[in-house]
């Protein structure tokens, strides 16, 4: 996308793909970008973010959305420094906060997970663990990202079990 934006869009719509999920546009304004995405007959239902872009840019985050034609505006990463039981708590409230305004302007906020989301921490419990348990299934949605969890040790079928309907998205890719 770097490199040949529109071009790797016209590749994926060949290939069949008809759904596309963005971290960004490359310096591509998202009114330019839904034409290519409409010329091309492919949808982008979500797309992928950092935390200031639901918190500190959050309108600008909306519209961007909106002109994409995001249902969903996925969290794609937790800094380091919030990787404790509190920060992960903190991160949880913020989400809710951040979905709650979403929700509002038609839109649902997700979270996509790594490995690191799934290490123990202090007294046991998972960062994943605490997202699940402290973020309102009526304003935050998960993005279960199928290489990481395995690439953790862990077992998505388990977790889709135990949190039934929590998971609107997937991602699936190669491990080795």
């Amino acid at each position: 996308l770097q490199q040949d934006f529109e071009g790797t869009l016209t590749a994926l719509a060949r290939l069949g793909c008809r759904e596309v999920e963005f971290a960004g546009t490359y310096g591509h304004a998202a009114a330019d970008v839904r034409k290519i995405l409409d010329r091309l007959h492919l949808t982008a239902p979500s797309g992928h973010c950092d935390i200031p872009a639901v918190t500190d840019q959050l309108s600008e985050t909306i519209a961007t959305a909106k002109a994409l034609g995001h249902r969903y505006v996925v969290v794609a990463w937790i800094p380091d420094q919030s990787r404790t039981v509190l920060g992960y708590t903190g991160v949880a409230d913020v989400f809710n906060r951040a979905g709650a305004e979403l929700r509002k302007a038609g839109l649902t906020l997700g979270y996509h997970n790594h490995s690191f989301e799934f290490e123990a921490l202090e007294g046991g419990p998972t960062g994943y663990d605490i997202l699940l348990e402290h973020t309102d299934p009526k304003l935050v949605t998960m993005e279960l990202d199928l290489f990481w969890i395995r690439h953790a040790g862990k077992d998505a079928l388990e977790y889709f079990t135990r949190h039934q309907g929590r998971f609107s998205m997937v991602h699936v890719k190669d491990m080795d």
